[in-house]
């Protein structure tokens, strides 16, 4: 059958002979999207049609092609759609709460899609009757709670987290979707975390849930009180913020390792390093970059968790048996030819087994560290148009000031194997020998991997302040507490010179849209911490005579900068 039958509800192709065939199902909507009252003629016509199969595509185009006069003729059939949906929730029969579930899908997506210029209120008003629209939400949230926390069946509970990230998302900007004003006052917040807690719940819809906590919070986050932000700011269940710190380091580590399996390949047999070798006389760089698809909503549910609640910076810290997922089998997750790399949730046997037999051999590991190897990943891509976002959230997380202390602490030592992007100027790091180190070492060596790869004509200017801020923060923190670092600095040093070097060669281009000279500050300013203070955190003499030298071996770049950025800034006018 072919879609365009498909979306049409036919069960049969038309003929000169015979009319078309529909399903039963399609005849039922189309007396939903007739004047009268679908149930005036046949009293047990709800009954019925939530015993067929929902035919999703049908009923949601019919939504979008209804026009202003239609709306109004049938909104009250439609508002008795909703309203029955909902009773059916409560029904014993599994089917009808099933179909239920999944024609509140379509109506959500139908009326939004049809209706994306209009406000919020007549939205509601065509999907309930605004004078009701407080009991039907009310009555919804509650089967929906009742649902997400009973024993019923798993699918069920899944279908239920559908139906909410699908309300959620029906608009661009979740901010404007006025129908969530009535899922903050009827809250979902602990039966997500139920979820959260419970082992076996958590690997069937753990991803989702915590997926959808993220997307609530943000829900006018900075314009009203959001309940759901007051209440993830002090649960205290350690359990729970266990269960949301297993989600989204699965979800991250199962992005690294397809990452990684997919460099493999990309790196494998003659016959590939053959084709990089005629390909790199034809195009700019030598060695091809991978595509990267960032998996955004558990990196902003990441991001939610750290700033918003304290008790999770122990989840952060928590260390665990590494595991090689390259090297070991894990379910395969059914997705489509088109899925993203990092987009789908994690295998459910790795969201299972958070306790693993030890080994001695085995590296430890915790969901910082799989954060900053998938920060390392998602830095790679230098042009995705999405990506700048995610860059933000990577470094706001490593810009958490309650982090400091387990960073540097040396009892706390692990080996952090990043991912760097190739190219020509060096050769591709071998990541046998990286020594264990304090974890401060890893933040700063992302640091520099970012600052060494994004000098590019689209200067991304908000992220390499964060950067060079983040860098700052680190090394206050050791000249207050006498910490000393055993670190190369020698790299920083160089890229930051290096970055000083850009600014000044790109001055022109980079003046008509940022204030270079705020940047070209902060990096002075770290080198003068350097000078003034490095007695107090760097490792030993020798760190001085290099920091010394190199500025020395380059001083001309801050003697350009003097000549061009400082003495302008100083006879521009007031």
């Amino acid at each position: 059958m072919s879609q365009v039958e498909k979306k049409a509800g036919l069960l049969r192709r038309t003929s000169s002979s015979k009319k078309p065939l529909k399903e039963k199902v399609v005849l039922m909507y189309d007396e939903i999207f007739a004047k009268e009252d679908p149930a005036k003629n046949n009293p047990r016509f709800w009954d019925e049609l939530f015993l067929m199969k929902v035919n999703l595509e049908y009923l949601e185009s019919k939504l979008e092609s209804v026009d202003g006069e239609e709306v109004q003729r049938i909104q009250d059939n439609i508002n008795s759609l909703f309203h029955h949906c909902v009773q059916a929730l409560g029904e014993e029969h599994q089917i009808k709460v099933v179909n239920a579930l999944q024609t509140l899908c379509a109506l959500f997506r139908g009326v939004h899609q049809k209706n994306k210029s209009a406000s919020g209120f007549d939205i509601i008003n065509m999907l309930m009757g605004f004078d009701k629209a407080e009991l039907r939400m009310k009555d919804l949230m509650e089967s929906l709670d009742s649902l997400l926390c009973g024993e019923g069946s798993e699918s069920l509970k899944s279908l239920c987290l559908k139906l909410l990230l699908c309300l959620v998302t029906v608009t661009d900007n979740i901010s404007q979707n006025t129908i969530l004003e009535y899922v903050m006052i009827n809250s979902i917040f602990e039966a997500i975390l139920q979820i959260l807690s419970d082992v076996s719940s958590r690997g069937q819809h753990g991803y989702d849930a915590v997926v959808l906590l993220a997307l609530l919070v943000n829900y006018r986050k900075y314009e009203s009180v959001n309940p759901y932000i007051v209440k993830l700011s002090i649960v205290d269940d350690e359990p729970t913020l266990d269960g949301m710190g297993m989600v989204v380091h699965q979800a991250l580590t199962e992005y690294n390792r397809q990452y990684k399996d997919k460099e493999e390949e990309n790196q494998g047999g003659f016959f590939s390093t053959l084709t990089s070798m005629v390909g790199s006389m034809f195009i700019a760089d030598a060695d091809e970059k991978l595509s990267v698809q960032t998996n955004e909503a558990i990196l902003l549910a990441l991001y939610e968790a750290v700033h918003l609640n304290r008790n999770f910076i122990t989840v952060l810290a928590q260390s665990h048996p590494e595991i090689d997922m390259a090297g070991s089998p894990a379910t395969p997750i059914p997705t489509t030819p088109t899925t993203p790399l990092g987009t789908t949730p994690p295998s459910l046997d790795m969201m299972n087994n958070p306790e693993l037999p030890l080994d001695p051999n085995l590296q430890t590991s915790n969901l910082l560290i799989t954060f900053l190897k998938y920060s390392s990943i998602v830095m790679q891509d230098t042009k995705g148009k999405h990506n700048p976002w995610c860059h933000n959230l990577c470094l706001f997380v490593c810009q958490d000031q309650y982090a400091d202390a387990f960073l540097h602490d040396d009892n706390m030592n692990f080996r952090v194997n990043l991912h760097r992007m190739p190219m020509r100027h060096r050769k591709k790091a071998v990541d046998k020998n990286i020594p264990s180190r304090p974890l401060v070492c890893a933040v700063l060596d992302l640091m520099v991997e970012f600052i060494v790869t994004h000098m590019m004509k689209d200067f991304p200017m908000d992220l390499y302040l964060r950067c060079v801020q983040i860098i700052h923060k680190l090394i206050c923190y050791q000249k207050k507490c006498r910490i000393r670092l055993h670190y190369t600095w020698r790299e920083l040093w160089s890229a930051l010179i290096n970055l000083l070097k850009f600014l000044l060669s790109n001055e022109t281009t980079l003046l008509a849209k940022h204030n270079i000279f705020h940047l070209a500050l902060l990096v002075v300013n770290l080198f003068n911490m350097f000078i003034t203070y490095g007695d107090t955190f760097l490792p030993t003499s020798n760190s001085y005579d290099e920091l010394y030298y190199e500025i020395v071996r380059m001083h001309q770049v801050f003697d350009n900068l003097y000549f061009t950025l400082a003495l302008r800034a100083l006879r521009a006018p007031i």
